[in-house]
């Protein structure tokens, strides 16, 4: 039985800045007494909390919050908007810093180049080679840009943790201090010919901030599709009550009410049609292009379109219960599982850290009582090699110049990586699943077979002539699909649509009736030769109509959402890289199994609404596997959030594209293969960037200890690695897929 004292509540939280932030403040939650889980999410920026009333408070939650020294507010619209100024502000002054960073940063690097033999043709003006000069420019960098990173480092070892800010601090700060030291020395020695390392300190802080930036960038787009979600919902109501017909706001809209809705209007919340017959375009829920026709006593779902009739609706489900907040709820809940990946970067720093700390320290002791006894000077600098040769310059640029190359590469081809551990992930993908409509078709009916006994000319002129007054889409592929044939239409001189049954018009004095078996039946118009190629379209996952001339049948018009010309081919690749497909749709399984069939899928989902298509997507996760969902609808934004990675189609929705992991851009199933392949390539780049980064410290450090590395060797045994980590990762950008 549930505990009615245990409430579930969201914060949404300031200042992180790294996995390992919203990993302390989450082990920090759940050490409170009285709360029983906690999960923080980094992307979105939101802690979820269970705890029991009785025993703690909001207040204590973020207090204790505060005091891991990060903010907590309780998720409301205030709060979002608090978090969402928040960032905005954090982006425009990380972007500041950056700038200023970096024109404090190049002058220091001009004189870096011309240390080498093989650039010592390049003019250096005099003022920046002064010492004093380099330290004025890298102490701002040093102090008020990379601020940040002493904070950062501060908390991490505050809660007996070291993450990449420690190893920032450590390496940037050996640097600056070891050149201020040299340099006022300086001044009691006479000794002007130094090695300084200010250059080191500043450019590496310049490139950390520039990734920061790009992350603070990144962060929270998710968010905007329950915004766009939200957007969908009618603003407002025609209700009935006591005999007066009044315009209200939604909210104010009750289970029972009487509602009216006009063609081209928006449902406004879920309920059952009373009076009238229309055709409702329901692709928001189920993703499929073709309106539903329906009449008195159908249920109806708010949000979905009033194409072309005038109806009467009792309100059955209101607020929090239709449809489309079933979605929103579903897609947040998706999306807030997801913990960020811990990159390996991140692993390596937390055994690493304390290690080199470690021997630095014992270096010094060493070399001040045994080696060299008493020789403060010569241990300092020994001590100080070692720090410099585990600078994490190298370490800190292996995954994310990867990243940016490898995106980059991906983009030029279409493929739109939300973020990078996105892009880490997608190569463990081992299931693929596809929705139909958009996504293995085109999204739009086409007109496709015709069966006529007379001059098939004269037929398709008399049927377009016909279908051309109305507004339905069936009735506009037809019609586009006979213009392309280049035969001549003509005006009605009457009209009529029939919801849920078809058209009736006269042309020529003749009466045209396009539709439904139902339609032929109301007139009397035998049609059962017919029927077994009509049932052999519509097995085809065909919609098929029934058309006669002067109630004698005359032939019927089938059409279909065809599949796209490359499907077929992008899942035999698919299936080359032993991943497993599956189709899944709202659509009726007799169609859905056409498509698949034509498009070479094996297995079939059919008939399953959005939150059905998430539980899909659960199942085949809790089974093992690393599910990917490809989708362009907003019907799939719950199955995109929820599976391990989304992938939307970029002629699809927007809502698609926000709640989803990777955008294809060219709405070309090829490339879920390409992404699956930049995947593979960019994850075994980042392995070998950090194999080397890591070689290079591990080979480096004992060297140093033993006292053969001077600090500037070791300085510019770090900066060959972070060019070699560079260029390794640049090759990701010639890459050809």
């Amino acid at each position: 039985m549930k505990n009615v004292n245990v409430l579930e509540n969201q914060f949404q939280i300031t200042g992180m800045t790294c996995a390992a932030c919203s990993n302390r403040i989450e082990k920090g939650l759940k050490k409170l007494d009285g709360v029983q889980d906690a999960n923080v999410n980094l992307a979105l920026e939101k802690a979820t909390v269970q705890f029991d009333k009785d025993k703690i408070s909001f207040e204590d939650i973020q207090k204790k919050v505060q005091d891991l020294g990060y903010g907590a507010v309780l998720k409301n619209d205030d709060g979002e908007k608090e978090t969402i100024d928040y960032r905005e502000k954090e982006i425009k002054k990380q972007e500041r810093k950056f700038i200023l960073s970096l024109i404090l940063s190049l002058p220091l690097l001009w004189t870096m180049a011309s240390h080498f033999s093989f650039t010592s043709f390049l003019y250096v003006p005099k003022i920046i080679m002064n010492p004093w000069v380099q330290m004025a420019l890298a102490t701002p960098v040093q102090f008020y840009i990379g601020k940040q990173f002493y904070i950062g480092a501060f908390k991490a070892l505050r809660n007996q943790s070291a993450n990449m800010d420690v190893l920032v601090v450590l390496g940037t700060s050996a640097a600056y201090f070891y050149s201020a030291f040299l340099l006022i020395r300086s001044i009691a020695t006479g000794n002007h010919s130094m090695d300084l390392y200010f250059e080191t300190s500043a450019v590496l802080i310049t490139l950390i901030i520039l990734g920061k930036l790009f992350e603070a960038k990144a962060k929270g787009r998710s968010s905007q599709a329950i915004k766009k979600l939200m957007g969908l919902q009618a603003k407002t109501a025609t209700v009935v009550r006591q005999e007066a017909i009044m315009n209200i706001p939604l909210e104010e809209v009750v289970i029972g009410d009487m509602l009216l809705v006009k063609p081209g209007e928006k449902v406004p919340v879920d309920g059952t049609i009373i009076e009238g017959e229309s055709a409702f375009d329901e692709a928001m829920i189920t993703g499929e292009s073709v309106p539903v026709d329906k009449g008195a006593g159908d249920s109806v779902i708010g949000a979905t379109i009033n194409k072309n009739g005038f109806i009467k609706m009792k309100a059955t489900k209101v607020g929090k219960e239709t449809a489309l907040a079933q979605i929103i709820k579903v897609v947040e809940e998706a999306q807030g599982s997801k913990a960020p990946i811990q990159r390996l970067a991140d692993h390596i720093s937390g055994i690493f850290v304390p290690i080199v700390v470690g021997i630095a320290i014992l270096t010094f002791i060493i070399w001040f009582t045994r080696v060299a006894p008493g020789n403060v000077a010569e241990a300092l600098e020994n001590m100080i090699a070692v720090l410099v040769i585990a600078c994490p310059c190298a370490l800190g640029l292996a995954t994310p110049t990867s990243i940016m190359a490898g995106s980059g590469r991906a983009a030029e081809y279409g493929i739109l990586f939300k973020g990078g551990e996105h892009l880490e992930s997608t190569h463990k993908i081992d299931i693929v699943i596809l929705d139909k409509t958009g996504t293995v078709t085109n999204g739009t009916p086409v007109l496709t077979n015709l069966f006529t006994h007379l001059n098939e000319t004269e037929f398709l002129s008399f049927i377009g002539s016909a279908e051309q007054q109305s507004e339905h889409p069936l009735a506009q592929a037809i019609v586009e699909g006979i213009k392309k044939k280049r035969i001549l239409l003509k005006q009605p001189s009457a009209f009529e649509a029939i919801p849920g049954f078809g058209i009736k018009a006269v042309i020529d004095g003749k009466e045209i009736l396009v539709g439904t078996r139902r339609l032929m039946k109301e007139h009397n118009i035998e049609v059962h030769d017919a029927l077994a190629k009509m049932e052999k379209y519509e097995n085809e996952g065909k919609t098929a109509m029934l058309a006669a001339f002067d109630r004698e049948f005359a032939g019927i018009v089938a059409v279909a959402d065809t599949i796209k010309d490359t499907s077929r081919e992008a899942i035999e690749r698919l299936k080359k890289m032993n991943i497993e497909v599956i189709m899944m749709t709202g659509d009726n399984a007799r169609t859905a199994q056409a498509i698949a069939k034509e498009a070479g899928i094996d297995q079939v989902i059919a008939e399953v609404l959005p939150e059905g298509k998430a539980e899909e997507v659960k199942k085949l996760q809790e089974a093992g596997n690393k599910v990917a969902m490809v989708g362009d609808g907003i019907n799939d934004a719950p199955a995109l959030a929820m599976a391990d990675i989304g992938m939307a189609i970029g002629t699809g929705t927007d809502v698609a594209m926000e709640a989803a992991d990777i955008t294809l851009i060219r709405g070309d199933l090829n490339s879920i293969a390409d992404s699956i392949y930049m995947s593979h390539k960019t994850i075994r780049n980042i392995k070998q960037n950090l194999f080397w980064a890591f070689a290079y410290n591990t080979l480096g450090i004992p060297i140093a200890a033993m006292g053969f590395l001077a600090p500037w060797l070791a300085g510019a045994a770090m900066a060959f690695s972070s060019v070699s980590v560079v260029l390794n990762a640049l090759r990701l950008q010639s890459m050809k897929l």
